[in-house]
């Protein structure tokens, strides 16, 4: 498991406090579910897109509970966009198995914040929904889906800190 080994070390480099436990292969949110504790934590769905163009690439993170409508999401992110200034992500469409070993040096099935650590050139934007903001703690996987890591809200903020990607919290859905 080096690609979780790497995120262990970054996290204890940093004194970033977690907790791990390690499981058989889940690489869809219904295969992992049944490995996964009744810790408490909020377990995140992590999909990764990129822009029409192919030129801008997006980590979206939210409740592995809820599902998202890509148009829906595509209009939430050009106005969170705009709104700073930046270009519009315009057109959304799943980044390709390339793409995110390029960008994230991941595999499908093992996406993740946690991939961030080797985005040196801060290229992707990580769009986490609001409501993870409640949350005390979260619960990824650490680049490998045979893991799971739960980590405190705080300390989750710490690591993005750190790791310097621009990020933000947004609505990404409604509520029903």
């Amino acid at each position: 498991m080096p690609r979780a080994e790497n995120v262990f070390r970054f996290l204890r480099d940093y004194q970033i406090p977690f907790t791990c436990y390690f499981h058989p292969e889940g690489k869809t949110i219904e295969e992992a579910k049944q490995w996964w504790k009744d810790d408490g934590s909020i377990h995140c769905k992590n999909l990764f897109f990129r822009n029409h163009k192919g030129n801008r690439h997006y980590l979206v993170c939210f409740h592995c509970e809820h599902d998202l409508d890509i148009h829906d999401l595509e209009a939430r992110l050009k106005l969170s966009l705009q709104a700073k200034g930046l270009p519009s992500c315009g057109k959304l469409s799943f980044a390709s198995a390339e793409r995110m070993l390029r960008y994230l040096d991941l595999e499908p099935g093992s996406v993740s914040p946690f991939g961030l650590i080797n985005d040196t050139d801060h290229h992707v934007h990580l769009f986490l929904d609001h409501h993870l903001q409640k949350a005390e703690t979260l619960s990824f996987h650490p680049n490998d889906c045979r893991a799971t890591v739960v980590i405190a809200r705080q300390d989750f903020e710490r690591y993005l800190s750190i790791v310097g990607n621009t990020y933000e919290y947004l609505p990404l859905y409604d509520e029903p």
